[in-house]
């Protein structure tokens, strides 16, 4: 078992902000165009954590011109530039799956001071 965890902790990131459901985040990462690399920012609220260590993931939900829009970003991936916490959010739940059905201001979490 400790053999796995040498073997991941190398790949993990180190200076990771704490992050928590909830909160609303911009996820910035590198895309890659042909022969051309850009950087492309994605903030939205962050509806799920899951799994832990090398295999963290967060699912990151915004609402874009009517049209509800989730990805889900491996936490410790290369392509992953920062995670920046814009505000946080004040929720009772580890899982905001029920925004999916909320629309307009309904959809909004609560900021926390």
């Amino acid at each position: 078992m400790n053999l796995i965890q040498t073997l991941t902790e190398q790949y993990m990131k180190p200076e990771l902000p704490t992050m928590n459901v909830g909160d609303t985040v911009r996820v910035t990462i590198r895309v890659k165009e042909g022969n051309r690399e850009r950087n492309q920012a994605f903030e939205g609220t962050i509806i799920a954590k899951k799994h832990g260590g090398i295999q963290e993931t967060i699912t990151v939900r915004r609402i874009s011109y009517g049209v509800g829009c989730e990805k889900v970003f491996p936490v410790h991936s290369p392509s992953i530039i920062s995670v920046d916490t814009v505000r946080k959010g004040k929720v009772r739940r580890a899982k905001l799956y029920y925004l999916r059905d909320r629309v307009g201001k309904a959809a909004k979490v609560k900021e926390r001071l």
